[in-house]
C-alpha cells in the first residue's frame, strides 16, 4: 500500500502488509483513493456509458434512469476535477455541453472490465455466501 508499490500485480506479489495496517498508509494508499472516487452510486455508470461515446447533458441524464439532474452534475463535475472527464460547451442558444472521457478516463476502462466480469463471474457465490447465517462455514462440494 506505500507509494512505492505501483502495480497492483507488484502489490498483491511481493508486498505484505503490515499487521495492523498503519491508519495513514491506508489513508494515503492510492488504491484506496481510486476505490472511493469511484465506488459511489453513479460513478461507475457514467464512466462506463462515457466510455461508449460521448454524451450531450441531456442524453446521459435520460439515459441514466434515477438520477437526478443536481446529482447527475455533481457527478461529472467531481469526474471532472478527477481528469477523467471533460466537458465541451457548444455555442448554441441556449449552450450544450458534451462530455467525454479523457485518456485517463479511458485508461480506466480496462481495470474496470476486468472488475465487472470478476464479478459476474462470482456473482451467484458472493449471494450464496449472503445468505449463509453470520458465522457458518461454506459447503464443499
Amino acid at each position: 500500500m506505500a507509494t512505492r508499490n505501483i502495480g497492483v500485480r507488484a502489490t498483491l506479489d511481493s508486498h505484505r502488509l503490515p499487521t495492523p495496517v498503519p491508519v495513514g498508509e491506508y489513508e494515503s494508499c492510492p488504491v484506496t483513493d481510486v476505490l472511493r472516487r469511484v465506488s459511489d452510486k453513479w460513478t461507475l455508470l457514467l464512466i462506463t456509458l462515457l466510455g461508449q461515446q460521448p454524451y450531450r447533458f441531456n442524453e446521459l441524464h435520460r439515459a441514466v434512469a434515477g438520477i437526478s439532474q443536481r446529482m447527475l452534475t455533481r457527478t461529472l463535475r467531481t469526474l471532472e476535477s478527477d481528469g477523467l472527464v471533460e466537458r465541451e460547451v457548444f455555442p448554441t442558444s441556449p449552450p450544450s455541453v458534451e462530455y467525454r472521457l479523457t485518456p485517463l478516463g479511458v485508461s480506466l476502462l480496462e481495470p474496470l472490465a476486468a472488475l465487472s466480469t470478476w464479478a459476474v463471474d462470482h456473482h451467484a457465490e458472493l449471494a450464496t455466501a449472503h445468505r449463509r447465517p453470520a458465522g457458518a462455514l461454506p459447503t464443499r462440494a
